[in-house]
């Protein structure tokens, strides 16, 4: 990935990433192409000495037990948007602007495992199910199903670990625009209702 200096993401915003995502890509390259899935994922800082992300895959699915050549990848997003220059306060001043898009990603590479174990794969949607009911009043456990019926789900699953072995991240948040652009792009940004970019614009402004 390109990351020019000002749009390198320092490691507490790499970790916020990791933590708060929802779902990546796991992209793996094989002898039949590449092979791609969108899934949840959990980051588990203890594994290795970058941490791991575990997330499962429908049995049916190939890419589990398709050799992978060389390392897997998983994309993880955070937010992202379309930048209109009409945002910003140098528009009026020279006119020297352009559209651009803002966006928070990671690079994820690592070694990819299997796990095809209940006890792993029913630790880990117990895992997956309690990070994304926490926003819920009234939340789902995986104990409110039938026992039988989360033992045949768990049959149909396949459990995948990637152990991360290097992250390559990059935070593109209006940081090389003066001041001034910088607060129009949050103010834009919240008239639109894009509040997570909005505050990710602000957090990102470099300090006077």
């Amino acid at each position: 990935m390109y990351v020019p200096k000002h749009f390198a993401a320092d490691e507490s915003a790499v970790r916020d990433l990791l933590v708060g995502h929802g779902a990546g890509d796991l992209i793996t390259s094989t002898a039949d192409g590449l092979l791609a899935t969108l899934l949840p994922f959990i980051y588990d800082p203890s594994v290795g000495e970058q941490g791991a992300l575990l997330g499962h895959l429908a049995r049916n699915n190939p890419q589990w037990k398709t050799p992978v050549l060389g390392e897997a990848l998983a994309i993880i997003t955070g937010p992202d948007a379309y930048i209109s220059p009409s945002a910003y306060a140098s528009k009026q001043e020279n006119g020297r602007v352009v559209p651009t898009w803002n966006y928070v990603i990671a690079h994820v590479y690592g070694e990819l495992v299997i796990h095809d174990d209940p006890a792993w794969l029913d630790g880990l949607v117990r895992r997956l199910t309690e990070k994304h009911e926490a926003q819920f009043a009234e939340q789902w456990s995986v104990d409110d199903a039938p026992e039988a019926y989360v033992s045949g789900q768990l049959r149909a699953i396949v459990g995948v670990e990637l152990v991360i072995s290097r992250i390559e991240a990059k935070a593109k948040l209006s940081q090389n625009r003066s001041g001034a652009d910088i607060d129009g792009v949050v103010s834009s940004l919240e008239a639109r209702g894009d509040l997570a970019s909005a505050e990710a614009v602000r957090a990102a402004k470099p300090e006077k």
